[in-house]
């Protein structure tokens, strides 16, 4: 039997710990003894999800590849927490920092990258870096930024590439005051052109971010602690924590001191050893193959499975040529897709370009020689995998260059996958290729879950699962198992909705974090917050034990954010029936308040826009309105016609039965908004046919009562619930179709929804026959939600919290303040 060979790894992050995976799938364990250095005190974690550990969207523990047991039962001997000092290639032998010895018969280098740190004034204190100044690159530094941007904090990141952006969307989603500082003319300007940089700013500044373009960094202000930034054109920036992100530089030292061949990074050959020494090898962004160094994920996939290959026979022959840079990932939410060239080599050079900066949407093409040279997808990189596959084997485009922007048809369709090659990686997060997932699926893994739980793919930025499901389709040929999440109420509790509450009241569960202790094993899950938060009120009513963490930011200080973290105030205008002593009072506050903008709303309410959020109280109190709750999931409005009052067709009172909806409704809390109109005569001038519930007024004084209409992104015409004689009965059913929707509903599931899962034809045997002999008990409970209302906008005078109208930016995430934005048609 052949003596095992001793390997050692310097380096545990995510090149080396890959490269080590890649071994023992390859059956190495017979072939060698492993030995890893990491220089930080824990297994193997991936460094692109540190931005969601930073936002909160990511616990530590789940962005963890390998845990420290994982090595101790695969046999690797792992010094975790311990540095190299120095290698003695003579001796062939690495020693530690606290004086561990290890011989090796064959060594990689793996020791990455180092966050690069500008010259500036006043960047520390002695040795260390200045209190409030930090970097951002390991799990430790997520802790400590995260500790010190508690409160609330005004952050300034430097540098506007891939990690600054995603430093600055974790500071934003801790409640950070925003800006990014970069030096060039655009952001990503390594990746993006000019025009997709512009547009990636447009959307940043759209979502709280303040950025600086053009800026060169001299000096850190304050003495012991940050108090802002110098900048070389003298202008200053007044902020009190310093993220720096400025790029980075392979971590080469060791390998110079043991006098290999350094240039940026460690030069080797296509085998990927080192040009000096045939026993040492060397992996990732330490790494310099014919003059190229790589950031990227990727190419550090392609080279460990290269040296994988060589070390243990399986292909002796392998060679590393070089890697194709492309990449597909989320930047502060949005999707993104880069490959290849940015710009034309010269006149010969075709370039494709569609751009809609409303949307923060910019596609771009450059066609080479019929081939694509390169492409930019910002804000849409639905066609990705197609152009990610015609780049990858340099086919021939179509004549129609607009296939390949735009889905023309169904870029997720299974046999889209057919024709992708096995070696394709899907996920670039994880290097995830299509030939592992296929692999996963004949493992019996047949749900979505179940593969990306298996492979990894998916867990990371999320952008490829679309692709995963296509391929698990074709692989499966359609019979893919459900995923038993997909009936989850949200998804940090392992429960379907009426399984949730029957726990909850089973337990007596009252707040967000008792949920979570006791049906989540206490792991709060961030993504779930406002579900519940939702899901309690409705049930409990008055006994519902509030939580502000548990809210977005718009429903912690009850009025919308804006794009310049301003607020909009909509008081309540029931009916959409005011009077002039109202109006001068709207007028007066919006003077006082200095609102941007007075906007009629499509709700028949009025908008002022631009209010500072310490100016809240005060323009609640002025107003004495109550809330329009046009910020909430929750009955928001009911839109009316004059009716028989002044109209001429008028066939019934549509105005006065507005007024006793919305002052019977208001503040009503539902799983998403719902939006109602009542109108006086079939010509329908208040839309009733196209809201969540409408009542129209028809001939002999009687009411059609219509459910789950939409006008929205959704168009849908509402289906008729029941006919009605009265008033009464009307606010009667409405309460009952609503408290069957707060009850059934899937979280941010919207009414027309619901009505097309369930069917009019079962509605109305529920809520109008009674067929399940509930309607009894769904109008006592919406009658107890009725009872509970209290008017938010009271907190004006008895604020939750000191700190709750404090002007700095609540702890939002980019999902929540993406999907918040106003809706001027109320």
């Amino acid at each position: 039997m052949l003596r095992k060979q001793k390997l050692v790894v310097i380096g545990n992050g995510m090149a080396g710990a890959r490269l080590v995976e890649d071994i023992l799938a390859r059956g190495g364990a017979d072939k060698f003894d492993v030995v890893m250095f990491g220089d930080e005190p824990y297994g193997n974690y991936n460094r692109i999800l540190l931005s969601g550990v930073l936002s909160g969207t990511h616990d530590p523990q789940d962005i963890f590849i390998n845990s420290l047991p994982w090595y101790e039962e695969n046999n690797i001997k792992l010094h975790a927490g311990i540095r190299v000092s120095s290698i003695d290639r003579a001796g062939k032998t690495v020693y530690g920092s606290n004086g561990v010895s290890e011989s090796y018969d064959k060594l990689v280098i793996a020791t990455g990258s180092s966050p690069f740190v500008p010259p500036m004034d006043g960047l520390k204190n002695g040795d260390s870096l200045k209190d409030g100044v930090f970097v951002f690159r390991t799990l430790d530094d997520c802790d400590a930024i995260t500790k010190y941007a508690e409160g609330g904090k005004r952050a300034a990141v430097i540098g506007g590439g891939l990690l600054g952006l995603e430093a600055a969307r974790g500071l934003l989603n801790l409640g950070a005051e925003v800006h990014v500082v970069h030096l060039m003319g655009n952001l990503m300007d390594v990746q993006l052109d000019a025009q997709a940089g512009a547009s990636l700013r447009r959307s940043m500044e759209a979502m709280g971010v303040s950025v600086h373009l053009n800026k060169a960094t001299t000096g850190i202000l304050g003495d012991d602690c940050v108090t802002g930034l110098q900048f070389k054109d003298g202008s200053t920036l007044d902020c009190d924590m310093v993220v720096i992100s400025a790029g980075i530089r392979p971590n080469v030292q060791l390998a110079k001191d043991a006098g290999l061949t350094v240039e940026r990074g460690i030069v080797v050959n296509d085998h990927l050893v080192s040009v000096d020494d045939a026993d040492i090898f060397s992996v990732g962004e330490c790494t310099q193959h014919n003059g190229m160094v790589y950031g990227l994920v990727a190419p550090l996939w392609e080279q460990t499975a290269v040296l994988a290959d060589r070390l243990t026979g399986r292909k002796a022959a392998a060679a590393y040529k070089g890697s194709k840079i492309s990449t597909k990932l989320k930047v502060m939410g949005l999707e993104l897709a880069v490959m290849g060239a940015k710009e034309a080599r010269d006149e010969n050079d075709e370039v494709v370009v569609y751009a809609e900066p409303s949307r923060g949407i910019y596609k771009k093409l450059v066609v080479r020689n019929g081939q694509l040279a390169g492409a930019i997808l910002l804000g849409d990189a639905a066609t990705a995998p197609l152009l990610l596959q015609s780049f990858d084997r340099g086919t021939e485009l179509p004549e129609n260059r607009a296939e390949m922007l735009f889905s023309l048809s169904r870029t997720d369709d299974p046999m889209t996958f057919a024709y992708v090659p096995d070696t394709a990686q899907i996920c670039n997060c994880n290097g995830v290729s299509k030939a592992q997932i296929l692999s996963a699926v004949q493992a019996g893994h047949r749900s979505l879950k179940a593969v990306c739980d298996a492979t990894r793919a998916g867990t990371g930025c999320g952008s490829c699962k679309s692709q995963v499901q296509g391929i698990l389709e074709l692989a499966c040929e359609g019979q893919v198992e459900t995923d038993p999440a997909t009936h989850y109420y949200v998804p940090g509790v392992p429960l379907s909705k009426p399984e949730l509450i029957a726990a909850i009241k089973e337990y007596q569960l009252k707040s967000v974090s008792a949920v979570f202790a006791v049906l989540a094993a206490g792991k709060e899950d961030p993504a779930s917050k406002v579900g519940l938060a939702s899901l309690l009120k409705t049930i409990w009513h008055e006994e519902y034990e509030d939580e502000r963490d548990a809210r977005f930011i718009n429903d912690r200080v009850h009025a919308n954010i804006q794009n310049d973290r301003t607020f909009s105030v909509v008081p309540r205008i029931y009916g959409g029936v005011t009077s002039s002593s109202e109006l001068r009072r709207i007028a007066d506050a919006a003077d006082k308040y200095q609102a941007r903008m007075i906007k009629i709303t499509g709700g028949q309410r009025i908008d002022l826009l631009g209010i500072k959020k310490e100016d809240l109280p005060g323009i609640w109190r002025d107003l004495d309105m109550p809330s329009g709750h046009a910020y909430a999931k929750s009955f928001r409005t009911c839109k009316t016609c004059v009716g028989t009052e002044f109209c001429r067709y008028g066939v019934g009172d549509s105005t006065g039965l507005g007024i006793k909806i919305e002052k019977r409704f208001q503040g009503i809390e539902s799983p998403h908004k719902m939006k109602l109109a009542t109108t006086g005569c079939p010509r329908n001038c208040a839309e009733a046919t196209i809201k969540d519930i409408g009542a129209v007024a028809i001939e002999g004084g009687r009411w059609e009562i219509y459910v789950g209409g939409a006008a929205g992104a959704h168009v849908r015409k509402a289906d008729l619930l029941v006919t009605v004689d009265t008033h009464d009965e009307v606010l009667l059913y409405t309460g009952r179709f609503m408290q069957y929707y707060r009850e059934n509903a899937k979280y941010l599931e919207r009414t027309w929804s619901l009505v097309e899962r369930i069917s009019i034809e079962k509605l109305r045997r529920i809520l109008v026959d009674d067929s399940e002999g509930i309607c009894a008990r769904l109008d006592q409970d919406i009658q107890a939600a009725v009872d509970a209302y209290r008017d938010p906008w009271q907190e004006a005078i008895e604020p939750v919290h000191p700190a709750q109208f404090v002007n700095t930016l609540g702890a939002v995430t980019l999902t929540q303040i993406q999907g918040l934005q106003p809706s001027y048609g109320d």
